[in-house]
């Protein structure tokens, strides 16, 4: 796999850059990667047609700053929580989605050009979607996601990359920052009435800003469109990987409080780490009949994972699959229906941990996973201002591992693990528009999450589960009035069965289980001032009620994790020639760190200021300074049952379940465009 993705991505992105050159940028006044906002208009459209939360962030809305993950392009985006642990790792979670989870993704779907991230079991890494590249991303909360053939209680995020009508010309981006941080990114687009072509390549190389963090990536991204007359189109997309990053390990309180840039000698002496190879190919064709459109497509993800860390985890695995979606848009009715099917097989091995390399096996399995979807939407207009909307997805599941060795449990050789699961999510709602540029909505609505592999087969054995199930209810607003522009939601989520997972010792792996009745109720806001062209506040606020209900162990306590209020803001002072933006991210109080709420981290704000120039027609430059306090925090935390002891009774004060908030950093870059 390391082979295929070195040779692959120079030779695509060469021929797509030599297909660029003759071409002639056409005049922009500010160097973003896309120059023209075709595609961000029309996802604006879509999420304004939508009857609860969406958001679209373009890319110039993140252009001058440092975008290191999807905590650089999301930071603003309402609803969505996001806490760096490391690197390029961060914990991502809507609607309280995958709380529990202390590494990789569950619970949100992620994709990229409309193809699914996630693998067939619907885990997945979230690093391979990488920000600098996208024309814009969508955000869809919770069923509001229907449209991408998410039923998740956190819904879905699309990042969509340009195309050769959208960036044509040449397009430069390099930065450097702290803790020996470089990335460089360079993209062209060729585009005319029948064939365009755009492709870029991006590297990143940084210490970090902790002991044993380095991370080091190589990507590529292209796409090529053709058009057959007035209907059909084709567009297939190529992306490539390959991403190598250490693990710092968590702390305990007191070494995140004290001495951040810690990492555990055992991480350091396993030499810990995820390194990700992966190759994606996606062909779409759409065909487009005016008032019915129509898009078919196919993909394939080849996908490489090696992991050094208590144990040494190494996959090899592929998914494949197809997708459909139709769209009908009349006067008074419009229409969605569409279906997916993804099938993903992997080769699953676990050694002993050799200071990073490969000692004895472990475990050996093979695992099949299978997910298949149909969903509709039907949206009716009896008046005006007043758009109905029912719809629903029904989701089919199927999980299988072959042990084929286990040293820890040799009665588990041979055996066969299978589970099996269906479930239909129905939504209704309403979409009211009073007066021009106000929106009242309202939805009720279904979700329903399968578990996967790092659910299914723990420790020694394929571990049963039921699927996690949730009704949510959801009221909101969203508009703009002279300098105002805001977005308000609430939710109410009542949820069965919620998938959570806690830390049972050091050397033992998390555990999941099936909680009882369980509640997620929140508010997701945004308000942006804008009283002049030279000046703009924004600002985003996150309250979040995550509960037991009545549990025979916990009672009523709160989920740990999230904190209740989070709040960010950002200050733009001056136009795109010269600019400052101070922003403050702030949390009152931290999160409970345990199910039995004993303990929890102490609150924090953390201030920063981006700056933005243009040096020369067609040249910017920026600078970007987080956490100029250097103040010291915790940002994400691994929940176990009980903080104050570790889960196995011994005694052991503050245990290491803790991640720092990022030290001081100072970065800045230049952006040019030919």
């Amino acid at each position: 796999m390391n082979k295929i993705a070195c040779h692959a991505a120079p030779l695509l992105a060469f021929a797509t850059c030599i297909a660029a050159v003759p071409v002639h940028a056409e005049e922009a006044d500010a160097t973003i990667i896309v120059t023209a906002p075709t595609a961000t208009d029309a996802a604006e459209e879509r999420a304004a047609r939508t009857a609860g939360g969406t958001d679209v962030i373009s890319y110039e809305d993140y252009a001058d700053k440092s975008v290191v993950s999807l905590r650089d392009t999301l930071a603003f985006s309402p609803g969505v929580y996001l806490q760096p642990r490391y690197g390029q790792e961060v914990r991502i979670s809507i609607r309280g989605s995958g709380l529990s989870r202390g590494y990789h993704m569950r619970g949100l779907t992620l994709l990229q050009d409309g193809v699914p991230i996630n693998l067939a079991d619907d885990n997945g890494d979230f690093q391979e979607l990488e920000p600098i590249f996208f024309d814009h991303l969508e955000v869809y909360r919770g069923a509001n996601a229907l449209r991408f053939g998410s039923g998740t209680l956190g819904g879905a995020s699309n990042g969509v990359t340009p195309t050769g009508h959208t960036a044509r010309g040449i397009y430069l981006r390099a930065d450097v920052g702290s803790f020996d941080s470089y990335r460089g990114l360079v993209s062209a687009g060729v585009a005319d009435d029948r064939v365009d072509a755009w492709g870029a390549i991006s590297a990143d190389t940084s210490d970090g800003d902790r002991d044993h963090v380095k991370r080091r990536s190589f990507r590529f991204n292209g796409n090529v469109g053709v058009r057959f007359g007035d209907v059909v189109t084709n567009r297939l997309y190529v992306s490539v990987n390959s991403i190598d990053q250490q693990i710092p390990s968590a702390l305990t309180m007191e070494q995140a409080l004290t001495t951040p840039r810690l990492a555990i000698p055992g991480t350091i002496a396993g030499d810990q780490g995820r390194d990700i190879d992966s190759i994606r190919i996606q062909n779409r064709t759409r065909f487009d009949w005016g008032a019915v459109k129509l898009d078919v497509g196919a993909f394939v993800n080849a996908k490489s994972l090696y992991h050094p860390i208590f144990e040494l985890v190494d996959q090899e695995g592929i998914d494949r699959g197809g997708y459909f979606r139709l769209d009908y848009a009349g006067d008074l009715f419009e229409a969605t229906f569409g279906g997916e099917l993804r099938v993903g097989d992997t080769r699953a091995k676990r050694f002993v941990n050799r200071n990073g390399k490969r000692g004895a096996l472990r475990v050996d399995a093979d695992q099949h996973a299978r997910a298949a979807s149909l969903y509709g939407e039907v949206r009716i207009r009896p008046l005006p201002e007043l758009t109905l909307i029912a719809g629903g997805i029904y989701a089919d599941g199927k999980r299988r591992q072959v042990m084929n060795f286990n040293i820890s449990a040799p009665a588990q050789n041979g055996t066969v693990g299978r589970a099996a699961f269906n479930a239909f999510s129905p939504k209704a709602g309403l979409l009211f528009e009073p007066v021009a540029d106000v929106q009242l909505y309202a939805n009720y609505s279904r979700s329903v999450e399968f578990p996967g592999f790092i659910e299914l087969g723990q420790v020694a054995a394929f571990v049963p589960l039921d699927a996690q199930r949730a009704w949510t209810a959801e009221a909101g607003t969203r508009g703009k009035s002279g300098p105002l522009n805001w977005d308000l939601t609430y939710y109410r989520s009542t949820i069965k069965g919620e998938l959570l997972q806690f830390d049972i010792g050091p050397a033992i792996p998390a555990s999941t289980f099936n909680a009882g009745r369980t509640l997620h109720e929140g508010v997701e806001a945004a308000l942006e001032w804008q009283p002049a062209d030279w000046l703009k506040l924004r600002q985003v606020y996150t309250y979040s009620n995550f509960r037991f209900r009545n549990d025979a162990q916990f009672g009523d306590n709160r989920l740990p994790v999230v904190p209740k209020h989070v709040y960010r803001a950002e200050l733009r002072i001056g136009t795109d020639a010269l600019h400052v933006a101070p922003n403050l991210e702030w949390v009152p109080d931290g999160p409970f760190a345990d199910y039995r709420n004993q303990v929890s981290t102490p609150g924090y704000a953390l201030v920063g200021i981006t700056g933005g120039a243009t040096v020369a027609r067609g040249v910017d430059a920026f600078v970007d300074v987080r956490n100029i306090t250097g103040k010291k925090a915790i940002g994400d935390i691994s929940a176990v049952i009980d903080a104050r002891v570790n889960d196995s009774a011994i005694p052991a004060i503050n245990p290491a379940i803790y991640y720092p908030v990022e030290r001081r950093a100072v970065s800045a870059g230049i952006r040019a465009r030919f």
